[in-house]
């Protein structure tokens, strides 16, 4: 009991602190909230001091920050959130209706991300219900090609191929049913191939435990055991499938832009934007509750479909080394990013020739030009140095942090939980604000978010390690934390996370190119990645080759961390001795714990 009131009370103080610092955001920024305010009510209006004056006096700007903050926390306990900056309107009935189209969206997404999962898994599955792996892995490059498209492009296919040429459902607006099925795609194809790798990577493993064997020996359906062994493996899922609830609903920004939906990410972000702060905090708010519900009821579920199991310490461990996968995919894969970023490197990124805009491929210029007549190969090629040395560096960082934090869930948990409630523009906003607009800038903002999945994904597979019988077994010998930790969890946890960490790599990636294509990151004439995106997306169905080569390019790097994260398994034991058999070992361990 004295554990979750000191969890709920560092709960509460960050959510605390985050409502708290986006409520100083504009003097933290150093930027007059009067003028930003009059700029989104009225561009064309002359900021003069007498209209800057009434518009501070409207606000209550005079009064201070601390004073406004306490203001709208008081009527927080009222349910009044206050009324927008900008439209004058009250904030919580139209903050709840953005939460209602975000989370109408999520649950269709969430429908489509699990079948896209179980699409993932559909090979593994089938040879382990009938006894055929033989430690083959399953991992193929489709679902991470299909996990590195980005979301925003994404959208725009469907929305102008599917919504527009050929009519078969509506693209633009948000007014029923019809209108969640192209925007739930979008979202929800990516986060299906991340959720379904990451579930067959446990299935080999619970299909070779005691209970699948004898479920065979019994004579029990396939079905039956596939179903039996998504069951084991979901406890170490359900924590990273909660923070994918959570950012489809706050982090789904850009196809809420693409495809016009009122919802709370997009809410979130013009509220940004404009300085409106009481539409900015309640927002985050919901947000942070929404993530607080997710991650209970992710733990709730995690005991129950545990059992008793995970209290007594009577599991199997799902991460028995095995030898890693053959390194030809990965080369092969690495060998044709290679080529592609050596044939554009020598070429000009920046030259314009406005007589060859949109060129098709050609032998001169295999990728085509875009608006502008540059060659899209070169700027690619000079793109691929800065979007993947930083999303490796970012992606370093990230799996350093998670795992770290990761050991102490009892901290890290609610830390988490709110980092994983603010979407990466607005977290790039508030790193604006405290660290200046910069080339770091989004680098910082992806990086605050990053290592959130990484930890929870530690966590989850620490708690069911440690549940584990032969952990059980070395404790009872009398081995003490640190040589379990050394000996035993790390060696078992760090390899599942560290292929979670390449699989996120291209995620990075992505999470940059978003930044770019909303206008957060980097800028013209850059050839970042996203940028390009963004840029070329406006002459998609006219030259496809301008959006198909970064995007081409991206899956690439997809296929690429997925086929290298098959290389990295827990070691096999030189010798399969049991403790009993080695008194040296016993030994040791009495003596290190």
């Amino acid at each position: 009991m004295r554990r979750q009131a000191a969890t709920f009370v560092w709960r509460a103080a960050l959510a605390a602190a985050l409502v708290c610092g986006i409520g100083l955001l504009p003097w933290l920024t150093r930027t007059d909230p009067a003028l930003t305010v009059l700029k989104a009510r009225s561009a064309d209006r002359d900021p003069t001091p007498e209209v800057l004056a009434d518009i501070r006096a409207q606000l209550g700007l005079g009064d201070g920050p601390l004073r406004l903050l306490g203001q709208w926390l008081g009527g927080l306990w009222r349910g009044d959130a206050g009324r927008s900056w900008i439209s004058g309107d009250e904030v919580t009935p139209a903050v709840l209706q953005a939460l209602g189209a975000s989370l109408l969206l999520m649950a269709v997404a969430l429908v489509v991300a699990v079948v896209t999962a179980g699409l993932v898994c559909a090979r593994t599955l089938r040879l382990g219900a009938h006894r055929r792996l033989d430690g083959r892995r399953t991992a193929g490059s489709g679902s991470a090609v299909l996990a590195a498209l980005p979301e925003f492009l994404t959208a725009s296919v469907l929305a102008t191929v599917v919504g527009v040429q050929l009519g078969w459902l509506p693209a633009l607006g948000w007014y029923g049913p019809q209108w969640t099925v192209l925007p739930a795609l979008a979202l929800g194809l990516p986060a299906g191939a991340v959720i379904g790798r990451l579930l067959d990577d446990l299935l080999p493993g619970a299909f070779a435990e005691p209970w699948a064997l004898a479920a065979a020996a019994r004579g029990l359906p396939g079905r039956s055991i596939a179903r039996q062994a998504v069951r084991r493996c979901l406890p170490g899922l359900l924590p990273n499938l909660g923070l994918f609830v959570v950012g489809l609903t706050g982090g789904s920004v850009a196809v809420e832009q693409i495809f016009d939906i009122p919802g709370l990410g997009r809410t979130t972000l013009q509220a940004a934007l404009a300085q409106d702060l009481p539409v900015l905090q309640a927002g985050t708010l919901l947000l942070i509750l929404l993530a607080a519900a997710a991650a209970g009821l992710a733990a709730l579920a995690t005991r129950r479909l545990a059992g008793p199991a995970l209290r007594d310490g009577a599991l199997s461990s799902l991460h028995r080394p095995q030898p890693p996968t053959r390194g030809i995919p990965t080369f092969v894969h690495g060998g044709l990013l290679i080529l592609v970023i050596a044939l554009g490197l020598p070429r000009d990124p920046l030259a314009l020739d406005t007589t060859r805009r949109l060129q098709p491929p050609s032998w001169t210029q295999p990728f085509g030009t875009d608006a502008l007549g540059r060659d899209m190969l070169a700027r690619v090629a000079h793109g691929a140095l800065d979007t993947l040395l930083l999303a490796l560096a970012i992606g370093i960082v990230a799996l350093v942090a998670g795992a770290l934090l990761g050991l102490v869930a009892r901290v890290s948990g609610p830390l988490v939980d709110t980092v994983n409630a603010v979407p990466p523009v607005l977290a790039a906003l508030l790193v604006t604000s405290v660290a200046g607009s910069g080339a770091a800038t989004p680098a910082l903002a992806v990086g605050v978010v990053a290592w959130a999945p990484l930890a929870a994904h530690t966590s989850a597979l620490l708690r069911q390690e440690r549940a584990a019988l032969h952990v059980t077994a070395t404790r009872g010998l009398g081995a003490g934390r640190w040589y379990l930790l050394r000996r035993e969890l790390l060696p078992a946890v760090l390899p599942p996370v560290t292929r979670h960490a390449l699989l996120r790599l291209p995620g990075i990636a992505l999470a940059l190119a978003s930044l770019a294509f909303l206008g957060l990151g980097a800028q013209p004439p850059s050839p970042e990645w996203g940028l390009l995106l963004a840029e070329n997306q406006p002459y998609a169905e006219r030259a496809p080759w301008a959006v198909l080569a970064p995007a081409a390019v991206l899956a690439l790097l997809g296929a690429l961390a997925v086929s290298a994260a098959g290389g990295i398994r827990r070691a096999r034991p030189r010798t399969s001795a049991t403790l009993a058999e080695r008194p040296s070992l016993t030994r040791e361990l009495v003596e290190t714990g």
